[in-house]
């Protein structure tokens, strides 16, 4: 029998985040690239254009680290496309089980 003790802030907790980018954000590759990205990961969730020319962003992980890393990576590889990003967490979703480009 082993006791499962965990040091705050390294518990599993599945989080997830919200974001809408703005700037130049279609027609460079930045759903390609960040499904990319984010299969390098262990992220699920989706990214998607806007019809307002921004991109949505669902993205899920076991760990906030996780995310804070894949969003670290993001912003480095799009720093001159991204003028504005508002991100807020909201509830999980345990239907997201992989990470897609939706349409």
């Amino acid at each position: 029998m082993s006791t499962d003790s965990h040091s705050p802030g390294s518990s599993p907790t599945l989080v997830c985040l919200h974001a809408v980018f703005q700037g130049r954000v279609q027609g460079v590759g930045f759903r390609y690239r960040t499904s990319k990205l984010a299969k390098q990961h262990p992220i699920t969730g989706f990214v998607k254009n806007l019809s307002d020319g921004t991109v949505e962003l669902v993205a899920q992980a076991n760990r906030k680290a996780e995310l804070d890393h894949f969003f670290d990576e993001m912003m480095l590889m799009f720093a001159t496309n991204v003028t504005d990003v508002a991100i807020q967490e909201i509830d999980p979703d345990s239907t997201l089980q992989d990470f897609r480009i939706a349409r």
